[in-house]
C-alpha cells in the first residue's frame, strides 16, 4: 500500500460531503420507491408520483407526498398506510453507493482527513441510508436540519460541521451536486468547493457560482487532494 504523508502536508485538512446524489443516485431510490408504490396500489403512475415531491413548496423528503397523490387519483384508502410504509422500505433498499465511493472515503480516512455529512435529510433518515449504503463509519459527524436548525443553502450546518471536526473554513473541501446548495454557501464560507458534476440532477439555470473542481467521477478527489 502506498504510504501517505498525513492530513499536515496538504492544504486540505478536512471534508465536508453531501449525501444524496452525491455519495449514491437518490432520485433513482425514490422512482424505486414510487414505481413500488403504484404497483401495491394497483393504481397510478410512478413519474406522477415521483412529479408530486418535485412540485413547488412540496417537501422532496416529504412523505405526505404519496398519501396526497394516492388520495388524489382516489386510490382505496386502505392502501395508503401501507404504500407509505412500502415506499420508506423500497426506497433505503434502493441505496447504493456510486462505483468509487468506499475506496475513495478509505483513501480520505487513512490519510488522517476528518469527513463529515452535511445533508437536509432528517438525522435519523440520513443514518439509516448510511448504514444501507455501508458509508457510516467514514464520517466523524452527521449534521442536519434537526441538529443545525436551518437547511442548505443557510451555512448553519457548515459551520456546525466545521466545528464538530475542528476545521476552519480555509482548511476544508466541501463536495456535493448542487451548486446553489453546497457549492455557493461553502464558497461564501471560505472553504475550497467540488462539484459533482456526475450526481446533479438539476434542470433550471446556470448559477453564476463557479467551483473550485469539478467531479465527473469522485476519485477524482483523491488526485485534486494530493493523496
Amino acid at each position: 500500500m502506498q504510504e501517505t504523508s498525513g492530513a499536515g502536508d496538504r492544504p486540505v485538512k478536512a471534508v465536508l460531503f453531501d449525501m444524496d446524489n452525491t455519495l449514491w443516485d437518490f432520485v433513482a431510490a425514490k422512482k424505486a420507491a414510487c414505481r413500488a408504490v403504484v404497483e401495491h396500489a394497483e393504481s397510478g403512475d410512478a413519474e406522477e408520483l415521483y412529479a408530486y415531491f418535485r412540485r413547488p413548496g412540496a417537501g422532496f423528503e416529504d412523505p405526505g407526498n404519496v398519501i396526497e397523490y394516492l388520495l388524489d387519483i382516489g386510490a382505496d384508502s386502505s392502501c395508503v398506510l401501507p404504500c407509505c410504509r412500502v415506499y420508506e422500505q423500497v426506497k433505503i433498499a434502493s441505496i447504493h453507493p456510486y462505483p468509487g465511493v468506499r475506496e475513495t472515503l478509505e483513501t480520505l480516512v487513512s490519510a488522517d482527513l476528518p469527513l463529515a455529512i452535511v445533508t437536509d435529510a432528517h438525522s435519523s433518515q440520513a443514518r439509516a441510508r448510511l448504514r444501507k449504503a455501508g458509508l457510516g463509519d467514514f464520517f466523524a459527524c452527521v449534521v442536519s436540519p434537526d441538529i443545525s436548525g436551518q437547511r442548505k443553502p443557510d451555512p448553519a450546518s457548515f459551520v456546525h460541521a466545521l466545528r464538530a471536526i475542528s476545521a476552519s473554513p480555509p482548511q476544508a473541501m466541501v463536495v456535493g451536486d448542487s451548486i446553489s446548495r453546497e457549492i455557493e454557501p461553502g464558497h461564501a464560507l471560505g472553504m475550497q468547493t467540488a462539484y459533482a458534476r456526475y450526481g446533479d440532477r438539476n434542470d433550471g439555470p446556470v448559477p453564476l457560482c463557479r467551483p473550485d473542481y469539478v467531479l465527473e467521477n469522485i476519485r477524482d478527489l483523491i488526485a485534486i487532494i494530493g493523496i
